[in-house]
């Protein structure tokens, strides 16, 4: 007659330290975003075209003074003076989140620092 041994449970996976697999999830159990397509809302901004560089301002000349032209909106073909970043040139169109606010003008200080 053969011996029976007695039989050892294996502890589930959690107390065993290991987590299951994520591809293991119930359904249910998932994010919501991952359940259902998600939409993004931009806000509406007006094209412009670069019409003049002015210069370069900000304390390292990282920005760039340009005019630019508003070619849609209730503004349209209205002249204004804005602030960009990184690489432009004229003729280049740019998006304005708004038109109401204009950039101060450059002041020309030969010494540098705030014109009061």
């Amino acid at each position: 007659m053969a011996e029976k041994q007695p039989e050892q449970k294996q502890a589930p996976p959690a107390a065993q330290g290991k987590k299951p697999a994520p591809s293991a999830q119930a359904p249910e159990q998932q994010p919501a975003a991952q359940q259902k397509g998600t939409t993004v809302n931009f806000t509406p901004a007006l094209p412009a075209v670069v019409e003049e560089i002015v210069g370069r301002t900000g304390t390292r000349g990282g920005i760039i003074q340009v005019r630019c032209k508003l070619l849609d909106g209730i503004d349209k073909g209205k002249v204004m003076r804005r602030n960009v970043k990184g690489p432009i040139r004229e003729n280049d169109i740019i998006l304005l989140r708004e038109t109401e606010i204009e950039a101060r003008s450059l002041t020309q200080n030969s010494k540098g620092g705030r014109k009061t």
